[in-house]
């Protein structure tokens, strides 16, 4: 829990730099927007319920994407509602989390994995993952980037 609550405000601390002025702005035409990236960072601890509350999860029934935030303040909020939910849920026994997980893709068996791994695949490394190129989005966009895990070059 003490990894999760720190990954949790680092990311709010970038979700919070961001400014609807430069929400469609892209590195490249692959790449989401920063709008985009925002709206999916804001919604990947939900991945912790479907992860803590069943034992297998099919992509094929996934909901569709969501519209990509127009708002700064909509991907806070959105962000700390999805966050709290997830933390929410964290509160498991050890055996709880060494319980087997399932992923598909559409019926076909990607892989099999204890929840703890999944969890920390899924919602953790998978934020940071996301939080590292929002953190070069800001860069590039010379929005000052704010410490993460030392100093960065904008709070010394």
């Amino acid at each position: 829990m003490p990894e999760y609550d720190h990954e949790i405000a680092t990311t709010r601390k970038l979700l919070d730099r961001l400014t609807e002025a430069r929400f469609t702005w892209k590195p490249h035409g692959k790449s989401m927007s920063i709008g985009g990236l925002a709206t999916h960072i804001a919604n990947l601890p939900n991945w912790a319920g479907t992860i803590l509350e069943g034992s297998v999860f099919d992509i094929a029934d996934a909901p569709p994407n969501l519209a990509e935030l127009t708002s700064a303040a909509e991907g806070l909020t959105r962000f700390d509602e999805s966050s709290a939910r997830a933390r929410a849920k964290l509160d498991r026994t050890d055996a709880e989390y060494l319980e087997m997980w399932t992923f598909k893709n559409h019926g076909k068996e990607v892989f099999t994995m204890p929840r703890v791994i999944a969890l920390r695949s899924f919602v953790l490394n998978h934020l940071v993952h996301h939080r590292g190129q929002l953190s070069v989005y800001l860069r590039l966009n010379d929005i000052p980037v704010p410490a993460i895990y030392g100093p960065s070059a904008d709070e010394g």
